[in-house]
């Protein structure tokens, strides 16, 4: 939905508007979008709570929380203070061969959270990110067990798990965003029929040469 915002929109000098759109059509890629005929974007000044306020003054409500990224909203006090004071002492080291207070922080505090047995955390940037280490992780599991031949994944169809090469392949491989352009350069893996809403489905129907 849109509205008009009580925030001006902020000074970028003699940029103009028409400019800033014209700079972004000639030189960036937006995802999910034609480079040579992209679909239009939004001018996006400022975001707090639940909203996005663009150049023109409207503004939009982010039913999509930023592909599920934003879940305590925009400009939330304390996120924004948090990475304030972080920033201070630094905004990024490697975590190879170091650590530190806020990531052993964070790892005793999923820790706690988790179900017991778990006990280790493995960080990560992104989801599609998350889902290739635990390919990864599964596939090193069974080399280390003397079984390196156990390479192939089985998953419900119609599922969607990230764009990284991966994940794509354990998308659902019929019907799925990337399925048609990318068919025959994936791993080829196994696909389990979607569970019945009414919960009727089990493993009885599925074959296993699909």
């Amino acid at each position: 939905s849109a509205s008009e915002s009580h925030h001006p929109p902020p000074d970028y000098g003699d940029v103009s508007l028409e400019r800033h759109l014209e700079i972004d059509r000639t030189h960036l890629w937006h995802p999910y979008t034609s480079m040579t005929a992209p679909l239009p974007v939004y001018p996006v000044a400022r975001a707090e709570g639940c909203r996005i306020e663009l150049e023109t003054g409207a503004s939009l409500v982010d039913g999509m929380s930023s592909w599920w990224c934003a879940i305590h909203g925009y400009n939330h006090p304390a996120l924004n203070a948090a990475v304030t004071d972080q920033l201070e002492d630094m905004s990024h080291v490697m975590f190879g061969g170091l650590t530190h207070r806020p990531a052993t922080q964070l790892a005793s505090k999923l820790v706690e959270l988790s179900p017991p047995g778990i006990n280790k955390v493995f960080l990560c940037d992104s989801g599609s990110v998350s889902v290739e280490v635990a390919i990864k992780m599964a596939v090193q599991y069974w080399h280390q067990k003397d079984l390196p031949g156990k390479k192939k994944l089985l998953t419900l169809r119609g599922g969607y798990h990230g764009d990284t090469f991966g994940a794509m392949a354990i998308c659902d491989p019929a019907n799925g965003m990337h399925a048609q352009l990318f068919e025959g350069a994936l791993i080829e893996h196994f696909f389990a029929p979607t569970p019945a809403p009414d919960r009727s489905w089990s493993l009885k129907s599925w074959d296993g040469v699909d």
